[in-house]
């Protein structure tokens, strides 16, 4: 007889009733920080918690009054597309002395506040982890003072912490990304994609700085994002000699009909010597050994302003819940925690345990020891790199291994932003293995006829951050001309084949609903069957529903929504926005509910429908597609390598086995490469989408936040882990949605 699942806890089991719990910001600020805060109010108060807000971080602990003020549902309305942290940060010289303490010990027990949700920096952290050990002292002294009563002692008697990373500069061990790295990342590839027609257009070089005053993650990313020619970071300073070999890879580009040259900087950059790179010796030496006209530019706070990425608001708000639930679980004996992110799951880490591994970061870069720092960043820095090398630094023809495999590429399906650099990745790591390598035009139908051609290092040059399809792509199927095809492949001899494809905007709209009264906006996603997009942006855009395929609704459903998003806007919200995904019911079109909601919210609300179609295609692919579609087609490329030499016998390849013609994707916390015989199982071929989809428990998420009654599931929710455990082999933060 099968066993219950005991792991299975369902939301209405966890009570925050007569707990208090109060959330503060603290240290530099972050995009995405309101969304957390946002998530934290929500789901404390959905759970029958009081929740407060702290102002102005650990400063406004201290000071007490008004600064610490009780939070309703309404007080995070409209926050969630909002940058920076509007309840406030500072620095606070006096929380770090023991006075200072005493006080924010003070004015919390006043409250009754004994949980606490912290986001911010490894020194935000550390210091909330320093008021816990010293709390139950700090009672018993006030007790002493006679500030509270002695019963008081025994009522509050231990402080709970619980710890979200809020930094831009991704610099904390322990979790695959932080809140507002992934906005930094928007900010820096918009000033680089700007910059790099206008260094075109001159032939000019630019070097750019951008922060990371002990981390070089955002240089690192944003030159793997743009095709950099030289990045500059920490944690690997360059060789010796690092100047001529610099010089040597920009003039031997510019020799190449390449006419810009991009050299990106982390304003920590250190050479072996530990003496800090500026941007002005590296325009110095480019300027008195290349003659290039050569210009610096600093990025400075623009990296952390603007409105937070799709990414970074769900990721907040993922972690704002799971905070939540780490409180209410806790007991007098757990450490305090910090929520982390690993591939797409949630994970709780001792908080402690981050820091010191964040700490010895610090303390292998002073002592040279820069291998083990890049290690100690964790596998997602050391893979970022790793592929960085592969693909920015040619090696001679000499130098490259002589495997005599021909290789082609292609795209399926329908355009999609990031293919370009996912086709970049391919040829430059398939010449760097020494095959030869082919692009495929048009898809299937290019390949049964014909249009197939060897592709080489240079002609991928400056691909990665190009929207669409540069080799061209249609949604013919190959099964009528697989003969051709065939055929095709035996006349150039192709060994193996990388494709590219798929199964073969809401925020701004909600905005501009901001400056009128009680609007309610009708979006239609595409997605074909699948409702990822519409779930995902309504979580990111803050939607009252979302009407998708995987979740039959119907006349009932659409009338409580109704009836709910009514009362909302009888009360305060004063605009809504509702996603239906396309295909998601045959007789409730966009139209149908678009003209149930006006007749509906006659007197309450106005409707307005848009209908987003193919826009979500186009456009510049984000750091986010480039980096995945770089590092997957990476990974890809050195599986399909790995896999020619194992099949090659007598001269031919063997690929007849079911694991030589695979689907690499993301399971839980791991890249993995699937069979697609073993896919079929899973795969629901009609509707062109899998049987079981994980997004799917992000839906009562969506549905809490926008303050309905559900069921939420919390089997899936982070457990308790140590971060010296070793994380799955291919983790990365890339694929986390």
């Amino acid at each position: 007889m099968a066993q219950p699942d005991t792991k299975k806890i369902f939301f209405e089991n966890l009570s925050g009733a007569g707990k208090a719990i109060a959330v503060l910001t603290s240290g530099g600020d972050a995009q995405g920080m309101n969304a957390a805060v946002r998530a934290v109010v929500r789901m404390g108060l959905y759970v029958g918690a009081k929740v407060y807000f702290i102002r102005e971080g650990y400063q406004g602990m201290v000071d007490g009054g008004e600064n610490i003020k009780e939070a309703t549902w309404e007080s995070v309305s409209s926050m969630l597309q909002v940058g920076g942290t509007v309840i406030g940060s500072a620095r606070c010289k006096e929380f770090r002395t023991h006075e200072g303490r005493l006080k924010a010990a003070l004015n919390l027990v006043t409250l009754g506040i004994t949980n606490l949700c912290v986001i911010g920096g490894d020194g935000s952290l550390t210091g909330a982890n320093l008021f816990r050990e010293e709390w139950s002292g700090l009672l018993t002294e006030l007790v002493e003072q006679g500030s509270i009563e002695p019963q008081s002692v025994q009522t509050y008697s231990a402080l709970h912490i619980v710890g979200m990373v809020g930094s831009i500069d991704n610099d904390f061990c322990g979790t695959d990304m932080t809140i507002g790295t992934d906005s930094a990342l928007h900010r820096i590839i918009e000033v680089v994609d700007a910059i790099m027609t206008t260094a075109q257009s001159h032939q000019r070089t630019f070097v750019l700085e951008v922060m990371g005053r002990h981390c070089g993650y955002l240089a690192l990313v944003s030159a793997l994002a743009c095709g950099a020619d030289w990045v500059l970071i920490p944690e690997m300073p360059p060789d010796d000699g690092w100047e001529e070999k610099m010089c040597e890879k920009l003039s031997a580009n510019r020799a190449g009909m390449k006419r810009l040259n991009i050299i990106i900087v982390a304003e920590g950059a250190i050479d072996r010597n530990n003496k800090l790179i500026t941007t002005d010796s590296i325009k110095d030496l480019v300027v008195r050994c290349l003659g290039f006209d050569t210009r610096v530019t600093i990025l400075g706070h623009v990296q952390r302003g603007g409105t937070p990425s799709a990414f970074d608001r769900i990721l907040a708000s993922r972690m704002g819940v799971e905070a939540v639930l780490a409180l209410l679980e806790t007991t007098a004996n757990t450490p305090a925690c910090v929520v982390s992110l690993c591939g797409n799951q949630s994970v709780r880490l001792p908080l402690m345990e981050c820091v010191q591994m964040t700490q010895e970061v610090q303390k292998a870069m002073d002592e040279k020891r820069f291998e083990e720092a890049v290690k100690l960043r964790g596998r997602s820095f050391e893979n970022n790199l790793k592929t960085y090398k592969l693909l920015a630094h040619r090696k001679p023809e000499s130098e490259l291994p002589q495997s005599n495999f021909n290789v082609a590429v292609l795209n399926v399906g329908a355009p999609a932003a990031g293919m370009n650099a996912a086709v970049r990745s391919a040829v430059r790591v398939g010449i760097t293995e020494g095959h030869k390598m082919f692009a495929v035009s048009d898809g299937f139908e290019g390949f049964y006829k014909g249009q197939i051609k060897e592709i080489k290092w240079a002609d991928v040059g400056g691909w990665t951050g190009q929207g669409g399809s540069l080799l061209g792509t249609k949604r013919t199927l190959p099964a009528k001309h697989v003969g051709k095809i065939a055929e095709q492949m035996r006349m150039h001899n192709i060994n193996a084949l990388l494709v590219i494809g798929g199964f073969e905007t809401c925020d701004r709209i909600k905005q501009s609903a901001s400056g009128t009264k009680r609007r309610v906006f009708i979006i239609e996603t595409m997605g074909g069957y699948c409702g990822y997009l519409a779930t995902v942006a309504g979580l990111a855009a803050g939607a009252d529903a979302a009407y998708i395929y995987e979740e039959p609704f119907d006349i009932r459903d659409l009338q409580a929504n109704v009836e709910h998003l009514t009362e909302k806007m009888k009360t305060s919200i004063q605009r809504g926005l509702v996603l239906r995904n396309e295909n998601c019911n045959d007789n409730y079109t966009t139209d149908f509910i678009y003209q149930l909601y006006t007749e509906e919210g006659k007197g309450v609300f106005d409707c307005r429908k848009n209908v987003l179609g193919h826009m979500q295609q186009g456009g510049a692919p984000s750091p986010f597609d480039r980096n995945f579609g770089t590092k997957i087609s990476a990974k890809a490329m050195q599986w399909v390598t790995k896999k020619l030499r194992e099949t090659f016998r007598q001269g031919r390849v063997f690929a007849n086995t079911d694991d030589t013609c695979c689907l690499l994707g993301m399971r839980r916390r791991a890249l993995v490469f699937q069979p697609v015989l073993q896919l079929k199982e899973d795969t629901d071929f009609v509707h062109r989408i899998p049987k079981e989809q994980w997004w799917l428990k992000l839906r009562p998420l969506m549905k809490i936040l926008a303050k309905y009654k559900t069921s939420y599931d919390v089997s899936d929710s982070g457990q308790l882990e140590h971060v010296v455990h070793n994380r799955p082999k291919d983790t990365d933060a890339s694929v986390a949605m």
